[in-house]
């Protein structure tokens, strides 16, 4: 269950959060403090619920949820407030359920119960059945996986008749607007034949691939040209060009770019088609990542020079929410708690990120933050 957060108040935000990651088969997708970036996200986000705080500074939170419902009809909306005067506002907006702070684990479980109930009960919507009614044109995201817009606004995944045809598709999604080559695309979807006794499939494949796309016929056409294929967009928005687009334009972080990087940070929602194994995306996938990172490392750099020592510390937590095993922010954690004195959370992050490099790589932490960790517990006398 795919699920965004949006409280102004970023300790409520850090607070649900944890309550609910206490839950199985949670999946937080998305989550602000920010209410102008939170809606600017939550109507193209595939997601199904969110939890949505009413005292929202400069959009009150029913006149939000009014515009969700409007856009994303099945979303499920939780309402999280400190009061009560609200709740008859709530419930006359179809509103899935109503909690008041701070949410127990317990209450959040029956709310997560009947959302999954009515999910059951809901049938599912055939993508190659829903066409897209906008003239204005489509949205397609393809961080963690393909998702592409129909006409209620909501994102779906695309079914497929085949797991090549899914991986032709992908492939020429990726080399978007260009032509490629059959000898290409035969060499990349089946290495084990030969070249000559293959062709079949391939134009089999690009069949289905076609029928599949037919819903969308406007937006995604694949094109036969001279010994190849090209798949041409045309009125589609891509997140991750989207994503390219902002990131290539900030300038140093400063006051003035602070806002821009934060929300570089945020719609950078995993990894690029990271639900897919393919080889062939390694390279892009890998690419994306290290320009995130700089980015993500530039602006707690930033934070920690201008004194923020919070929003530092934030944002290296988010660079170890999502990718775990990258050293660089777990020692400048365990550095930023040291200048702290929060010898305890020092101790926490150097286990933890000792935890993470044994179980998922099966190594030691780098041998100069053991060296660094070795010499601060000497100089504050602890013995372990």
């Amino acid at each position: 269950m795919k699920v965004i957060v949006i409280d102004d108040e970023i300790l409520a935000v850090e607070f649900l959060e944890r309550q609910l990651k206490q839950l199985p088969n949670i999946e937080i997708v998305g989550k602000y403090s920010d209410v102008r970036m939170g809606r600017a996200e939550i109507l193209h986000t595939p997601v199904d619920v969110i939890f949505l705080d009413i005292g929202l500074p400069g959009m009150n939170g029913i006149e939000l949820a009014k515009e969700i419902k409007r856009k994303r009809p099945g979303v499920s909306i939780v309402f999280v407030t400190a009061f009560n005067d609200y709740a008859v506002q709530a419930f006359e907006l179809e509103a899935l359920d109503y909690v008041v702070k701070p949410v127990s684990v317990q209450r959040l479980a029956k709310t997560i119960e009947r959302i999954r109930n009515r999910m059951r009960s809901q049938p599912e919507t055939e993508v190659a059945a829903v066409e897209p009614s906008s003239s204005s044109g489509i949205r397609i995201n393809l961080f963690r996986q393909v998702m592409i817009e129909g006409s209620s606004g909501e994102y779906k995944l695309l079914q497929w008749r085949t797991n090549k045809a899914q991986e032709l598709f992908l492939y020429l999604l990726q080399h978007r607007g260009q032509p490629v080559r059959k000898s290409m695309l035969i060499e990349v979807l089946w290495p084990e034949y030969e070249l000559d006794r293959v062709y079949g499939q391939l134009y089999n494949t690009v069949y289905h691939v076609r029928q599949t796309l037919r819903p969308f016929l406007n937006y995604l056409k694949l094109a036969t040209v001279a010994e190849g294929y090209i798949l041409q967009l045309h009125n589609v928005l891509v997140d991750v060009d989207e994503w390219k687009r902002m990131q290539s334009s900030l300038d140093a972080p400063s006051g003035e770019t602070v806002r821009d990087y934060l929300r570089v940070i945020e719609t950078y929602t995993g990894d690029y088609l990271g639900e897919y194994d393919y080889w062939w995306l390694e390279s892009e996938r890998e690419r994306l990542k290290t320009s995130w990172l700089q980015t993500a490392f530039a602006l707690a750099s930033w934070f920690e020079k201008q004194g923020m020592t919070g929003e530092a510390e934030n944002c290296y937590l988010k660079i170890c929410d999502i990718f775990p095993q990258e050293e660089r922010s777990h020692f400048a954690l365990m550095q930023i708690y040291a200048g702290l004195q929060m010898n305890n959370k020092v101790m926490l992050q150097y286990s933890r990120l000792e935890n993470v490099m044994r179980e998922e790589l099966g190594v030691e932490p780098s041998i100069p933050i053991i060296e660094w960790f070795e010499s601060w517990k000497k100089k504050i006398r602890i013995n372990i």
